[in-house]
């Protein structure tokens, strides 16, 4: 009988983690939840103390080795379990790397690309595709029917566009706002201008890859902050709250 796996994504704000019935995807969700990572040192005694130990784990971060460490004390503490976690390579689970030094990519972004494709792939056949994560900072990938990643887009989130005024700015300490068509107060048009400059940036990047591989891409969201964006864009973005999750069950049966 196949063990449970613990899946974990250290993003910038938060660690999530997911334990699954089993290393492969379609895998039963047995438990799931999400720390700040002020709070790392709560899992062993809190979340995690009734947990069945699993049998393997496999983790993305981009927190930095300090956080990284701090959660390998954790599962060390509380499971029988080594910490693996995904670094980026020059392919892996059926997407290519086509970053100049695969290494360099962020595992966040690498992890979400193959759970994507792999997402894509049962749907339907293949596609090129455009995969969005929306969290501290925002990401934008391109991705061909192939499954080569082209190259992709890093910008700020909600709330570094915010800070990053506030600070620049004067007397623009204003209430969040609402997403407008035509901001009519302050607040709004801060919360429409960051909403549609992501927005923009992402209906480029769709336009590039319709462009470049002359088919319309499959559009999938991921990220903490990605049901604030998806009403507002055009054409159809699949919303995918575990695409992370979903990449490291896809990756974890890869890798057997």
């Amino acid at each position: 009988m196949a063990s449970p796996f613990l899946a974990i994504d250290i993003g910038n704000t938060r660690l999530k983690w997911a334990l699954y019935d089993a290393a492969h995807p379609g895998a039963a969700l047995r438990a799931h939840g999400a720390e700040f990572l002020d709070h790392i040192e709560r899992l062993a005694d809190g979340p995690w103390a009734d947990l069945p130990a699993p049998g393997s784990m496999l983790g993305c971060v981009v927190a930095g080795d300090a956080v990284r460490r701090r959660a390998e004390e954790q599962i060390v503490e509380r499971f029988d379990c080594a910490p693996r976690w995904v670094v980026s390579s020059a392919a892996e689970a059926g997407i290519v790397n086509g970053y100049d030094h695969p290494t360099r990519l962020g595992a966040d972004r690498w992890v979400a690309m193959i759970g994507a494709r792999h997402r894509m792939l049962d749907a339907g056949p293949a596609r090129p595709m455009v995969v969005v994560m929306i969290g501290t900072a925002v990401t934008v990938e391109a991705i061909d029917a192939g499954g080569k990643f082209l190259g992709g887009l890093i910008l700020p989130g909600h709330g570094i566009m915010l800070r990053a005024l506030e600070s620049g700015t004067a007397g623009l300490h204003v209430p969040t706002g609402e997403v407008r068509e035509f901001p009519t107060n302050t607040s709004d048009a801060l919360t429409s201008g960051g909403t549609y400059a992501i927005a923009g940036a992402v209906e480029r990047m769709v336009q590039h890859v319709r462009s470049h591989c002359g088919a319309e891409p499959a559009c999938y969201m991921t990220g903490g902050a990605g049901w604030k964006m998806a009403p507002v864009m055009n054409g159809h973005f699949e919303l995918v709250e575990s695409l992370i999750m979903d990449g490291l069950l896809v990756i974890a049966q890869a890798r057997g």
